[in-house]
């Protein structure tokens, strides 16, 4: 019993009192002795208690199998099940502007404890569909539709099967997530569509690839863009079909950066290295964009501790590259790839210059929970925001990472493709330079 009510002396009394609620942790003999108050993981918040006390901040929700609220708007599809997957809306028990609780945009600058909170206080309804439900219609999917391509919070009224889960798992590793249930019913009161997600719904010749594309030019949030794209607004009416949340937002992202890689191609290059540097969160980024051809390399360091290196003795450093003409397969550290190589291609775009970008991540054990893939994105923008520190050679970038970066630069070069390449390709110079003499 002791074990299992380990998080008695600093839990909220509401979430003890609920006999259904299961707290979970592959810590728990350290979280044992520690309670949530000595930070012996290292954590700069305790990831249970973070989850717990939003988790009774929106309790209220989880009482009531039907309620009224503003959805920000926000939409739901899971991928479990595919080709029949789970969708519903997001609601939280609440009137008014909700916008911030689905706009990762607008997340960066926010405390962990806030968006944990967006997080919680979003209710998902879901129910089961085969994924090309678009394509035949009927009231719930089209009502979806609608609030996918919304531009502002829509007053809704949700209905359940039963009281939206309380039985909750606070896994320290898992991201955050509000109550849920199965969706009985469901009606948008009043809802404002953005046109122009309107006009390529209805347009059903339109490419998903070009639609997405226009979009983004129209000044449109990638997060938006995702959002319509997992409820199948876009592309040829016969191939419409629904896209589990996740993969639509690495979707969105890996087309929007494969067609700016196209126009940076076409730029000239850089003819200095660029430096950028970053810190948020626990979490230290660093890029460096060489004076070569378009390539790019997306790399990762979990410290000791980190939630994706709870038991290491090591920095763990994983990535993936692609060259001039990218890549065929995907990549194995995930989403992220994309979201950085969107920022990246971005920012070149914006400077009207080509080059080869190598974007490091470093992962501190003080960093509580993961956040998502938009936390990598928003963070690499930012980055690229600030003026540059300008070398004339890879030697002099790595001496002034070498102050910024805690992983050796050694272990860098040792699993960077880039690094190595750009070193040998250097030797090559010095090379044949000494041969012309």
């Amino acid at each position: 019993m002791e074990m299992d009510r380990w998080y008695s002396s600093f839990l909220p009394k509401e979430l003890l009192m609920d006999s259904n609620v299961r707290v979970s942790t592959k810590h728990i003999p350290m979280c044992i002795m520690c309670r949530g108050g000595r930070k012996l993981c290292g954590k700069a918040v305790c990831p249970v208690e973070l989850k717990a006390k939003a988790y009774v901040r929106n309790a209220n929700a989880i009482n009531t199998k039907e309620f009224v609220g503003s959805s920000p708007p926000s939409v739901f599809v899971g991928k479990y099940g595919y080709p029949y997957v789970y969708v519903g809306p997001m609601v939280p028990p609440v009137l008014g502007d909700t916008t911030v609780m689905d706009v990762p945009e607008q997340w960066f600058g926010k405390s962990i404890e806030n968006i944990v909170n967006y997080r919680y206080s979003l209710v998902r309804g879901s129910t089961r569909m085969p994924i090309d439900s678009v394509r035949k219609g009927g009231r719930l999917v089209e009502a979806l539709q609608e609030l996918s391509m919304g531009t502002s919070p829509a007053d809704t009224q949700i209905a359940f099967l039963k009281l939206p889960t309380n039985r909750i798992t606070f896994d320290d590793n898992s991201q955050p997530f509000g109550p849920s249930a199965p969706l009985r019913d469901f009606d948008v009161a009043s809802i404002k569509v953005d046109d122009r997600i309107e006009k390529a719904f209805y347009d059903g010749d339109l490419k998903a690839g070009a639609a997405v594309s226009d979009l983004y030019e129209s000044g449109l949030e990638v997060s938006r863009i995702q959002r319509a794209f997992s409820m199948g607004i876009f592309g040829l009416k016969k191939n419409r079909r629904i896209v589990p949340t996740r993969w639509s937002i690495t979707a969105v992202d890996s087309s929007l950066s494969k067609g700016l890689i196209e126009e940076v191609k076409e730029f000239p290059t850089i003819d200095k290295y660029w430096v950028y540097t970053h810190s948020y969160q626990h979490n230290t980024f660093a890029a460096i964009f060489m004076p070569r051809k378009w390539a790019f390399e997306w790399m990762e360091a979990w410290f000791p501790g980190s939630f994706w290196n709870a038991g290491g003795s090591t920095p763990a450093i994983i990535g993936d590259d692609e060259g001039y003409s990218g890549r065929k397969t995907y990549p194995g550290i995930g989403g992220c790839y994309f979201s950085t190589r969107l920022g990246v291609a971005e920012h070149l775009k914006n400077k009207r210059r080509q080059a080869a970008a190598l974007v490091v991540r470093e992962i501190m054990p003080e960093f509580p929970l993961p956040l998502g893939v938009w936390f990598v994105r928003e963070n690499v923008r930012s980055m690229l925001k600030d003026p540059p520190k300008v070398f004339d050679d890879m030697k002099s970038c790595l001496v002034y990472l070498k102050s910024f970066l805690t992983v050796p630069l050694r272990r860098w070069m040792e699993e960077s493709a880039i690094l190595r390449d750009a070193v040998l390709q250097r030797r090559m110079d010095d090379y044949a330079r000494r041969s012309e003499l």
